[in-house]
């Protein structure tokens, strides 16, 4: 047991579900049975992720790192090999109970897992591949959300009476329900982060980098900082003319002109906060490697980006209105840093 949760990395694990649930909260849903099936999607393919690594790296960490599973003998090729095959099809399944469109996002991230595990990592494409791989697994969660809340409203309205003027069938028709397209900023903005912890990866078995961490950290502060202005910026802009709600104007009535005042509310803060516990995880490792870029200082600091993926995922459910769903993700804080203590994400 001790073996298999070293190659799987479980502590890598929570950095997971905050994906589907940051992809919910872009397209404007709450977590359903979509957003579960995809997060089960995902965590399966995460995994084969981790197993077919090491099956593809084992010579090379027979001289780097012969302390992992497989060149320690621990863990056979075949078996690791297998694995990721049957974790490959878990998650396809899982993905196409949520609808096909799910299943063609999942079809994607598995092929790009699979490319990057066997040929792409050793290559200049592999940090843009691990990026579109987590890009994609965020982008799973907002279309298996966004089938099974259409599947859901689809049954609702043949059920229900359409009465012709009433306010429901109004809204219905003014808030028209957003695509998986909606969430991909949110998907650029994690991938970003995922492609600059990939880049450090690339050298923590030798070290020697001093300009990727250095890099990688003005990327982090620029990411934070981006997130902290879209989510305010969203919050100051005004309802739009005719739209309902507070400030909606009747026929013959003239909207008064007003500037919009920043007020904070208990999710700015939220967002706020979030976004701080970001840059905390990730930021100060990366320094550290920067100015002693040692294998251990480098490992740190990948392990610090990894584990930064989940208030970043919490920061941006919050900043697309969804608070509960960023606290929820924030909940896995302390338990992937007390599983990282005992089983290395990196």
């Amino acid at each position: 047991m001790r073996a298999w949760t070293e190659l799987f990395r479980v502590s890598a694990l929570f950095s997971v579900p905050g994906d589907a649930l940051a992809g919910a909260a872009a397209v404007g849903r709450s977590p359903g049975r979509g957003t579960a099936l995809a997060i089960g999607a995902s965590l399966c393919l995460y995994e084969a992720g981790m197993a077919l690594n090491d099956w593809a790296d084992r010579e090379e960490d027979a001289v780097d790192r012969p302390h992992r599973p497989i060149p320690s003998g621990r863990i056979s090729p075949p078996a690791a090999l297998g694995a990721a095959g049957l974790l490959t099809a878990a998650g396809l399944a899982l993905a196409a109970r949520a609808g096909r469109p799910a299943l063609a996002v999942a079809t994607g991230l598995a092929a790009t897992v699979w490319a990057y595990d066997l040929h792409l990592k050793h290559t200049k494409a592999g940090p843009a591949a691990m990026a579109a791989a987590r890009s994609l697994d965020l982008l799973l969660g907002a279309t298996a959300s966004v089938a099974a809340g259409a599947r859901g409203g689809a049954a609702a309205r043949r059920s229900a009476p359409v009465v012709p003027g009433a306010a429901d069938n109004v809204a219905a028709m003014a808030h028209p329900a957003r695509g998986p397209l909606t969430a991909l900023p949110a998907a650029l903005v994690l991938g970003a982060h995922t492609y600059g912890v990939t880049a450090v990866s690339r050298h923590e078995a030798q070290g020697g980098s001093t300009a990727v961490p250095l890099a990688v950290l003005a990327t982090t502060a620029g990411l934070g900082a981006a997130v902290l202005t879209a989510g305010r910026a969203a919050r100051t802009r005004g309802p739009e003319p005719g739209a309902g709600g507070l400030g909606a104007t009747g026929p013959g009535e003239h909207r008064a002109t007003r500037p919009h005042r920043l007020t904070l509310t208990p999710t700015d803060l939220l967002l706020t906060a979030f976004t701080g516990a970001y840059l905390r995880t990730a930021a100060p490792p990366l320094l550290h490697a920067a100015l002693n870029p040692s294998p251990p200082l480098t490992q740190r600091a990948v392990g610090g980006g990894i584990r930064a993926m989940i208030p970043l995922q919490a920061a941006l459910a919050t900043r697309a209105g969804a608070p509960g769903s960023g606290l929820a993700v924030m909940a896995l804080v302390p338990l992937a840093r007390s599983l990282a203590r005992k089983v290395s994400p990196t």
